[in-house]
């Protein structure tokens, strides 16, 4: 899952971002409120986390643009205002969770994955495909009630086919979806990946391939039988 985190004291956000990255999210970091929102325009995100006083666009203007545009694409707002208003102004102009700063954590990782188990995983919150499950919650997969350990990588590719099990994913999409801008890959590196998450399950007795390639297209997850 991809986070863009959008604050502009990297007192705050540098921290955020290690803590977010240690719990197996890719996370893009914007210094202001315009650089966010070419970001948001260009690239997929699956949450947004946003102070609402940034240089340039404001956070509540960026959420206002965000709803125009018609994206729902989740937003957490941080903020040191805790006065009523402030939480009002911020939820009517589209965000849909508010935590104000000094905050723990431990805390704020509660609220991102509240967040992104809307709508999708809120009644099945454990991803299946047969006996091989992933728990977005305590971030680990099992094959037949036996734990499989996965590189984060693999992890995260492996939750992006089994939340979207229909969908065909180019090796440029993958790319999209599950590195940070900061520093993106060459394709031949999504391959590897690939390869090494289907490995990596049939050394843990998956049996069946859960990963199938669409030639001429890219990946997804094969139906099973």
């Amino acid at each position: 899952m991809k986070i863009l985190l959008i604050e502009d004291d990297r007192r705050i956000a540098l921290p955020l971002k290690e803590d977010l990255e240690h719990q197996l999210y890719t996370v893009d970091l914007a210094g202001d409120g315009d650089c966010g929102w070419a970001m948001l325009s260009a690239t997929h995100y699956d949450l947004v986390v946003l102070d609402l006083m940034l240089p340039g666009m404001s956070g509540l203007e960026l959420c206002r643009r965000l709803r125009e545009r018609g994206q729902s694409v989740p937003i957490l707002v941080l903020t040191a205002r805790a006065a009523t208003e402030d939480k009002v102004r911020g939820l009517d102009a589209g965000a849909d969770d508010y935590l104000v700063k000094p905050f723990e954590l431990d805390e704020l990782a509660a609220r991102v994955r509240a967040l992104l188990r809307r709508p999708s995983d809120t009644l099945t919150p454990v991803l299946r495909w047969g006996a091989l499950a992933l728990d977005p919650a305590s971030r680990t997969v099992t094959y037949q009630e036996r734990r499989i350990e996965l590189p984060p990588v693999k992890f995260m590719l492996l939750e992006l086919f089994l939340r979207y099990p229909e969908q065909v994913f180019s090796r440029e999409t993958l790319l999209e979806r599950l590195w940070s801008l900061e520093d993106p890959p060459n394709d031949e590196v999504v391959k590897a990946h690939i390869k090494g998450l289907r490995d990596k399950l049939r050394e843990a007795g998956v049996t069946g391939e859960v990963i199938e390639t669409v030639f001429g297209h890219g990946y997804r997850l094969k139906a099973h039988v």
